[in-house]
């Protein structure tokens, strides 16, 4: 009898650590991922993933492959070093601002931004719809940008976004418009880090509080 008791909270055990998983996020990009100027808790992917950890989701702390300064290029060829084999429960993709910073054509992003969106949706298992693309946001708003033409940058933040949101419809996956939300911090000083350039914490959680419920849908 001590037996088939033991037993049986033995297997009510081991189911119940077989229920409970741990999810993954990957996140790919530039600065605007790793969150260059703030804190480490303050970058949109540790802040997605405390959202989702405080509503009850088992979580690991997210993977980042993101470098101030790079461009479609230089994530793409960071990704095939590692010659990553695993795969992802879900992946954030933001690159294409330093294209833009760098004067590349629209078109150069649209086939580095294409092969990239095609190689993240790998590392989820073709689950197109765990893939979340954010777009650029407008750093022409930033008081970094005070002396340059704030119009052209945007004239050219809008080509890019416009080629980044066709691919990923073409491709099923999700798209996060986050732009018209950093044109509006153009009022609001604290949601610019301190360097004037990048997003602060506050501007972040704005992104965050959009992934988290794009990825809570498919849990």
């Amino acid at each position: 009898m001590k037996f088939i008791i033991g037993l049986l909270i033995l297997l009510i055990f081991n189911s119940g650590a077989t229920n409970k998983m741990s999810h993954s996020l990957l996140c790919l990009g530039d600065s605007y991922t790793i969150g260059e100027g703030v804190p480490l808790g303050e970058n949109f992917p540790n802040q997605t993933i405390q959202l989702l950890t405080d509503s009850g989701y088992d979580f690991q702390a997210p993977e980042i492959i993101a470098k101030t300064g790079w461009t479609t290029d230089e994530l793409q060829t960071e990704i095939n070093s590692k010659n990553i084999i695993r795969s992802y429960d879900f992946v954030t993709l933001l690159i294409g601002v330093n294209n833009q910073y760098r004067g590349k054509s629209v078109e150069d992003y649209q086939a580095g931004f294409e092969s990239l969106l095609k190689q993240t949706i790998r590392l989820v298992n073709g689950k197109a719809e765990r893939v979340i693309v954010l777009s650029i946001p407008d750093w022409g708003v930033t008081p970094f940008a005070a002396d340059r033409s704030r119009s052209n940058i945007a004239k050219d933040i809008d080509r890019y976004n416009e080629t980044n949101k066709k691919i990923a419809s073409e491709h099923h996956v999700n798209y996060v418009d986050i732009t018209p939300g950093t044109r509006e911090a153009v009022s609001d000083p604290t949601r610019f880090a301190s360097d004037g350039l990048h997003p602060s914490g506050k501007e972040y959680a704005k992104w965050s509080e959009k992934i988290y419920l794009l990825i809570q849908r498919h849990l």
